[in-house]
């Protein structure tokens, strides 16, 4: 072997271990990227914000709306409900649904038609989940997501809110008991009683009103809502349908046609027979008269 032979292969050899250790480096490349994206969309989409701590005073209504698209809708519906129901939470809305945007029909032979139609799956979801389990259900809906469009997290602060209710229930409850006691005590006349029992059904209206609006801020505060818009990329469904039979294959031969217009000939000629026939009281009165002229004439 001579020597430029030796460094032709020393150089094949260097160019192959090369060519080896790039590809490497891309897999592993392409591997942490993988895992980068899916860490990416799960951090991206989870968030902390206004979870109050366990000796704050704080009570937040937290709420939160996201729109991603998923490999399939109605897989990752199911996965949704799943996580829902297993941290504690319940789904209140979901519309799943087709939207087809373009059908086209193409005639593959005299029987048969190949139906191509294009369509888009989404979903709206509203659900609900306690307060302390909404970061946890996000972070599980994340392993969903394909693409994240958007995501909005609100908490709006209503402890003072609850606090007012909670004062003006505690009035409302003083002020009914010095209706009641007056009307025990001191109503005499009965203009007096019907406007002070007025004035309990009153406060005890405003009682209720107030305790059903704290109420349901606590429900608010305990239970977060999310809203989920899911999407999937454009579909595509073929399908082989039968055609139906043109009218022209029920046509007559011509020999039939033939015969059956002769038919009708005959049947028009009829007709017109039997119509001469029916006027022979107008025939006989204009021979008659036709005579009489004649007659008449002559002399």
């Amino acid at each position: 072997m001579n020597k430029n032979t030796k460094t032709v292969l020393t150089l094949l050899a260097i160019g192959l271990v090369f060519s080896c250790k790039e590809a490497a480096e891309r897999t592993e490349a392409s591997a942490d990227y993988a895992a980068e994206t899916t860490t990416d969309s799960t951090s991206v989409i989870s968030s902390s914000a206004a979870v109050e701590n366990k000796n704050s005073d704080r009570k937040f209504v937290r709420t939160a709306d996201v729109k991603f698209k998923v490999k399939n809708v109605a897989k990752s519906t199911y996965a949704i409900e799943e996580a829902t129901s297993k941290f504690g939470g319940f789904v209140t809305y979901t519309n799943l649904q087709s939207n087809i945007y373009d059908e086209d029909k193409t005639k593959v032979s005299q029987d048969s038609t190949l139906v191509t139609t294009k369509y888009k799956v989404d979903n709206n979801i509203t659900i609900r989940v306690p307060n302390t389990k909404m970061d946890t259900v996000i972070k599980t809906i994340a392993k969903q997501i394909n693409f994240l469009d958007y995501r909005i997290i609100k908490a709006d602060d209503v402890s003072l809110q609850m606090l007012s209710n909670e004062m003006a229930q505690k009035r409302n409850n003083t002020s009914e008991k010095r209706i009641e006691k007056a009307i025990d005590n001191k109503g005499k006349k009965l203009n007096q009683i019907i406007n002070a029992e007025e004035n309990l059904a009153t406060k005890r209206e405003e009682n209720d009103a107030t305790k059903l609006q704290n109420l349901s801020l606590k429900d608010q505060v305990n239970y977060s809502t999310l809203t989920l818009n899911i999407y999937q990329d454009e579909s595509i469904k073929q399908e082989m349908i039968a055609n139906e039979k043109s009218i022209n294959a029920y046509r007559p031969n011509i020999g039939l046609q033939i015969w059956d217009s002769l038919k009708t000939g005959w049947f028009m000629l009829e007709n017109i027979l039997s119509f001469i026939v029916v006027l022979w009281p107008f025939a006989l009165i204009g021979f008659i008269g036709f005579l009489g002229y004649k007659k008449y004439l002559k002399k």
